[in-house]
């Protein structure tokens, strides 16, 4: 007996970077995180900054950055509409390192508001890319 898959659909603002059958899709929605399965409630909710983790018709996981984004369900269609979303392998590790770096100096050099927020914004972003590449060589093992 086949295990029941659900479609899934991770679209960035510039291309279509993932279509295909999954087993199982794991995100950091707004109120944490999310594990999706064949036949799960239909939902919508925002992305914070993380991975997704998807576990393949062929029980082969890969793993995803998203920025931020929408994350759709429906019980066998799942749609990731994310303002960046890279494959894991694609993110640049120094870059990310580089500006975590950049977002913790500003922090530190905190002038308004409006800079805080932003610096902030951009180091969880980079943390997210981050932690994105540890998975990525944790699930390589």
């Amino acid at each position: 007996m086949m295990t029941p898959t659900l479609r899934l659909d991770i679209v960035s603002a510039e291309k279509q970077i993932f279509s295909g059958e999954a087993e199982m899709v794991f995100a950091t929605g707004e109120m944490g995180e999310l594990g999706i399965a064949p036949g799960h409630a239909p939902l919508v909710t925002s992305l914070k900054p993380g991975n997704i983790r998807v576990i393949l018709a062929n029980q082969q996981e890969d793993i995803f950055y998203v920025s931020s984004g929408l994350l759709e369900v429906q019980p066998f269609i799942v749609t990731v509409l994310a303002d960046t979303a890279l494959r894991a392998n694609d993110i640049d590790e120094a870059a990310a390192l580089a500006a975590k770096e950049e977002a913790e100096r500003k922090l530190s050099n905190r002038i308004s508001d409006v800079d805080f927020a932003k610096a902030t914004a951009e180091l969880a972003e980079a943390l997210a890319q981050i932690r994105t590449i540890q998975k990525l060589r944790k699930s390589a093992r």
